[in-house]
């Protein structure tokens, strides 16, 4: 089993900030259920953007948070928050 580490951002329009919000609030809890741990969350002072900075014990936990049933029920807040989510997978360099 390989960790994997993810770098999320999100441009969120400021109409959909609290959408946004809301469905942070609902999944980011879930990570811990999968073998994932939000190492760092950094929001811009506006709101208008956020990095995470996520790490999973494996790919099967990354697929096994992105099924779950309870981010998908959330999953029209994101969709109302217009919010445009970049995910890079990356690797700690020396």
């Amino acid at each position: 089993m390989t960790a994997l580490s993810l770098v999320v951002g999100a441009r969120v329009p400021a109409a959909g900030v609290s959408d946004f919000q809301a469905y942070e609030a609902a999944v980011l809890p879930l990570l811990t259920e999968h073998g994932g741990m939000l190492e760092r969350r950094l929001r811009g002072r506006d709101a208008l953007v956020e990095v995470h900075l996520i790490r999973f014990v494996s790919r099967d936990g990354l697929e096994a948070f992105r099924h779950n049933p309870r981010r998908q029920e959330a999953a029209p807040l994101l969709a109302r928050s217009g919010a445009m989510i970049d995910v890079l997978e990356v690797e700690d360099v020396n």
